[in-house]
């Protein structure tokens, strides 16, 4: 990964040591738990959470029943999803890396989130990842990701340090780092070798000016 997504991270590491920093990344997205509740009742049954950060979708997968993989860079982040896991009686394996080199085999899971996180590397780290998330997808199984829309606010605010790769080094907290923004168009590119089947510009926790893209795409 690039030297600015690496110290991006390791600020979100800093984060996850404190109550105050995990507050807002505690609750599972509703479209995540509906639609890994759906796959599970179709017959999915290994998951990975990718850039699971303190464990709220690797939890609630484990909740409904999948056998769970939660991977992150940050060491903290997987700490609290460990902690939480055996406090609950849940089943998680917590694994550490770099998205654009996962340690999985090919075909390893048939349901996989990636939420507020795969956006944080330029272009070539983004499809490389991208990449990576394809090979350890089985055949027909789903992938929940989340992009910044080129309709949120920050978009063009500050220096572009590559292809829609942004940063404002004024703004607060991970902000301050480069994130990659996209249209409709050029999330469907990026994501060419799935089948999209769902690709919505939402306003994240109903804030305006907070555009993601929410994209279902199947490995075909």
């Amino acid at each position: 990964m690039t030297d600015s997504t690496t110290s991006e991270f390791q600020d979100w590491d800093e984060r996850w040591r404190t109550e105050t920093g995990r507050a807002d990344w505690l609750v599972p997205g509703q479209e995540v738990s509906e639609r890994a509740r759906a796959a599970y009742d179709s017959g999915a049954r290994q998951a990975l959470d990718l850039g699971c950060g303190v464990g709220r979708h690797a939890l609630a997968l484990a909740d409904i029943g999948f056998e769970v993989d939660a991977f992150d860079v940050s060491r903290t982040g997987l700490a609290e999803v460990s902690a939480k896991a055996e406090k609950h009686g849940l089943s998680v394996g917590t694994h550490i890396g770099n998205m654009t080199e996962l340690p999985f085999t090919d075909g390893s899971y048939d349901f996989l989130v990636s939420w507020n996180v795969i956006y944080h590397g330029d272009e070539p780290d983004l499809r490389q990842a991208i990449a990576e998330t394809h090979r350890v997808l089985r055949p027909s199984g789903t992938m929940l990701v989340t992009m910044l829309s080129k309709r949120n606010s920050d978009f063009g605010i500050g220096r572009e340090v590559s292809k829609n790769f942004w940063v404002d080094p004024h703004a607060e907290a991970d902000k301050a780092h480069p994130h990659y923004f996209c249209d409709a168009r050029e999330a469907v590119d990026l994501f060419s070798a799935f089948d999209i089947r769902s690709l919505v510009d939402v306003e994240q926790r109903g804030k305006p000016g907070n555009g993601l893209w929410h994209i279902v795409a199947e490995r075909t």
